[in-house]
């Protein structure tokens, strides 16, 4: 039995149900963290953009404004620049977005953020809950993982944070892929084929310079053999970003094919994986396949 199976025996035996729309008109909504205005849109906006093109509702917030994520710039300056092109990136992807004012390295996990995050859900009444998983090289990534995990039975406690409506049902939470491999690596869930959205997440990449195009921003400083010229940065930029979307899909070929059926998941070139967390509602995969785009 894997620790996905396990666990999911445990919240079904402790009561903890599958949540299906909050809204009236049985329209998803869909609320992703990211640790800072760049994180949601390389982990989850291949499905966003499938999302929003079903008439879903889907926001992304960074729990940071990004204020030191470059080797030129820093502060005010860059954190508005961030913001404006993760808005740039949310209008092409058919979204909501939002930025908090808080530093760059230092998101921590008090109750004051444990707050924020829980008020964030519940003013959306969100019917599913993306963020990082609490093991990363990043204390702000990690910090997400706590923060969402500890706001998760929360939100739908009434006298918590009362001056937001709870929501009617715990929503589903579930965690972007990473590589990271102590204490727990990471489960894949669902994997997404994001193929026929995978040109507007390249877009919204693009619109990103600050992150993935500047010679001093973080990616142009750090990754090796980043060209000089500027036209040829960015491309290269971009297709190792690409390149991390087709190693998802290759790493999890097997369970593409699983959820998808031999023809169509060995075709997939691209993908987004998620995993499901044990907190908040527990679909089971049938329930949690007709909530996420491309598998109906």
């Amino acid at each position: 039995m894997n620790r996905f199976v396990a666990l999911l025996a445990v919240a079904l035996a402790a009561g903890v149900h599958y949540a299906p729309a909050q809204s009236a008109d049985g329209k998803l909504r869909i609320i992703a963290f990211g640790a800072h205005p760049d994180d949601c849109e390389l982990k989850a906006s291949g499905v966003a953009a499938l999302w929003a093109a079903q008439g879903h509702k889907v926001k992304f917030v960074s729990l940071t404004n990004g204020d030191i994520g470059h080797f030129e710039e820093a502060g005010a300056p860059l954190a508005l620049r961030r913001k404006a092109e993760v808005e740039t990136c949310a209008r092409g992807l058919g979204i909501a977005t939002e930025v908090m004012d808080i530093h760059d390295g230092e998101l921590m996990p008090t109750l004051e953020n444990r707050k924020m995050v829980a008020r964030l859900i519940r003013e959306w009444q969100a019917d599913i809950v993306l963020f990082h998983r609490p093991y990363d090289y990043h204390a702000d990534h990690r910090n997400v993982g706590v923060l969402v995990q500890d706001a998760a039975v929360l939100v739908a406690a009434a006298f918590f944070t009362p001056d937001t409506p709870p929501t009617k049902k715990n929503p589903v939470f579930l965690y972007y892929s990473d590589n990271f491999q102590k204490p727990y690596p990471f489960e894949p869930t669902l994997v997404v084929g994001i193929d026929e959205a995978a040109e507007k997440k390249w877009e919204c990449i693009r619109a990103m310079p600050s992150q993935f195009a500047d010679k001093n921003s973080w990616q142009g400083r750090t990754l090796p053999n980043v060209p000089e010229d500027a036209g040829q940065r960015q491309a290269y930029i971009l297709e190792v970003l690409k390149k991390r979307n087709v190693d998802v899909a290759d790493k999890y070929r097997e369970r593409l094919v699983q959820l998808y059926g031999a023809d169509k998941g060995r075709k997939f070139r691209y993908a987004e994986a998620f995993e499901l967390c044990q907190y908040g509602s527990q679909p089971t995969l049938e329930e949690l396949k007709k909530l996420f785009p491309t598998f109906r």
